[in-house]
C-alpha cells in the first residue's frame, strides 16, 4: 500500500515506487496462487499466459490507488462526517471495481487464457468476475483506507512532536536571551557606578582606563549575544576583561588567581557565566573589606561532569543570592543552567571551613 510523505506546506504526496512495488507482490501472490489452485483442480493453463493475465488484472487498481488516497483524505471517515464521506466512497469503489473488472474481463475474453473451447462473452465474463470479486475487492478498497488513514495518523503525531520540540527549543532559547539581557544591564551599571566614582575622586587615567575596558567587554557581549553556550576558553577570556575594569577600581585590594586545566578549555558551558559568580564574590566578599581580599576560580573534571569553583575570602553571610528583585546574579544563573540541562547541572553556595566562601558550579562536561 503507498507511503506518504508532508512537504513543506503541509500538501501531502505519494510515493509511486512504494505503490508499485506493494501491488507487484500483491499481484504476484495472487497469480502464483490462481495457476496452483487450477493445478491443484486438474485444470490445464496455458504455460506462462494465465500467469501473466492474473498479475496484470490488478494494474487498475494499482493505478487508481493514488486516487482513493486522495479521496480518502479529501472525505476522511471521522465523526460527524461519515454521511457525507460514505456517498463519495461507494461511488469511487464501484467506479474502480467496475473498470478494474472490465479490465480483467477483456484480456480473458481476448486471450482466453484457460484455454475454453469457446471464448468467454465480454459481458457474461464481466458481470460473473464482478460478483464473484466484489467482496475481494471491498477488503481491498478498506485496506487502502486503513492503511492511508494510519500512516497520515503517525506522520501527523510525528510532525506534532517535531513541532512541539522545535518550539520548546524556541522557548528555552527565548528564556535564555531574555536572562541574558538581564545579566548585561545588571554588569554595566555597576561599572558606570564606578567609573562615577572614580570621577569623583579625581582618577581620571583610571576612569579612562575603566571605560575603553567596559567598551571591549561590551562589544564581546554584543558578538556572543546570539549564542547561549560558548567555550570554557572563551569564558575565561571574557572573565579576565571584566577583572581588568574591577582592578582599574580595587587596585591592590582585589586579587585574583585562575586555576582551569588546558584540558577544560575547549568545554561547552553558558555565556556568562563566571563573571556573574566573580560579581557576587566581588561584591559580598572583596568590596565591603578595607583589606580588600582574594578570589580564586578553579576548574576539574569527571565522572563526565564539569566542576567549576569560584571562592573569595570573605564572610559568610548566609545569602546565596544577590538582594535584587528581579532574581539577578545567581538566581538568574540556575535557572539558565536548568533551562539548558535540567536535573544535571546544580549551582550551590557555601561556607569553607577555614573560612570564606565558595560557589560550586556542576554540569555535563561536553565538549565544542
Amino acid at each position: 500500500m503507498p507511503v506518504m510523505i508532508d512537504d513543506p506546506r503541509g500538501a501531502r504526496s505519494i510515493r509511486w515506487g512504494w505503490i508499485a512495488a506493494i501491488w507487484c507482490a500483491g499481484s504476484l501472490c495472487d497469480a502464483g496462487q490462481t495457476v496452483l489452485t487450477m493445478h491443484a483442480e486438474g485444470g490445464r493453463p496455458g504455460g506462462f499466459l494465465p500467469f501473466a493475465i492474473e498479475f496484470v488484472s490488478w494494474l487498475p487498481w494499482a493505478l487508481a490507488t493514488p486516487l482513493i488516497i486522495r479521496v480518502a483524505r479529501w472525505r476522511p471517515f471521522v465523526r460527524g462526517a461519515i454521511l457525507k464521506a460514505a456517498p463519495v466512497h461507494l461511488a469511487t469503489f464501484a467506479v474502480v471495481s467496475a473498470v478494474a473488472e472490465a479490465w480483467s474481463a477483456m484480456l480473458r475474453v481476448v486471450y482466453n487464457p484457460w484455454r475454453h473451447h469457446r471464448p468467454p462473452i465480454f459481458l457474461d465474463s464481466w458481470l460473473t468476475a464482478l460478483v464473484y470479486q466484489i467482496v475481494t475487492f471491498a477488503i481491498v478498497y478498506a485496506l487502502i483506507l486503513t492503511i492511508t488513514y494510519v500512516i497520515d495518523f503517525r506522520e501527523g503525531l510525528a510532525r506534532q512532536m517535531t513541532e512541539t520540540a522545535r518550539l520548546n527549543e524556541e522557548l528555552s532559547r527565548a528564556q535564555l536571551a531574555a536572562l541574558r539581557r538581564q545579566m548585561d544591564p545588571h554588569f554595566m551599571f555597576n561599572t558606570l557606578n564606578s567609573i562615577a566614582g572614580l570621577v569623583r575622586d579625581q582618577r581620571n587615567d583610571a576612569g579612562v582606563r575603566m571605560i575603553v575596558g567596559l567598551s571591549e567587554f561590551l562589544r564581546r557581549s554584543a558578538e556572543d549575544s546570539h549564542r547561549t553556550q560558548v567555550t570554557l576558553a572563551e569564558e575565561v577570556e571574557y572573565l579576565q576583561r571584566y577583572i581588568d575594569i574591577q582592578q582599574v577600581r580595587f587596585g591592590d585590594r582585589l586579587r585574583v588567581s585562575l586555576d582551569i586545566p588546558a584540558a577544560l578549555l575547549d568545554a561547552q558551558v553558558p555565556g556568562l557565566l563566571l563573571q556573574p559568580l566573580v560579581e557576587n564574590a566581588i561584591k559580598h566578599g572583596i568590596s565591603k573589606r578595607v583589606s580588600g581580599g582574594e578570589i580564586r576560580v578553579s576548574g576539574a573534571s569527571g565522572d563526565g561532569s564539569l566542576c567549576l569553583r569560584v571562592y573569595n575570602d570573605g564572610p559568610w553571610t548566609g545569602k546565596d543570592i544577590e538582594p535584587v528583585p528581579a532574581g539577578v546574579g545567581l538566581d538568574n544563573l540556575r535557572t539558565r543552567l536548568h533551562i539548558l540541562h535540567g536535573d544535571q547541572a546544580g549551582l550551590s553556595l557555601r561556607p569553607v571551613d577555614a573560612g570564606g566562601v565558595e560557589v560550586v558550579v556542576t554540569l555535563p562536561f561536553r565538549e565544542a
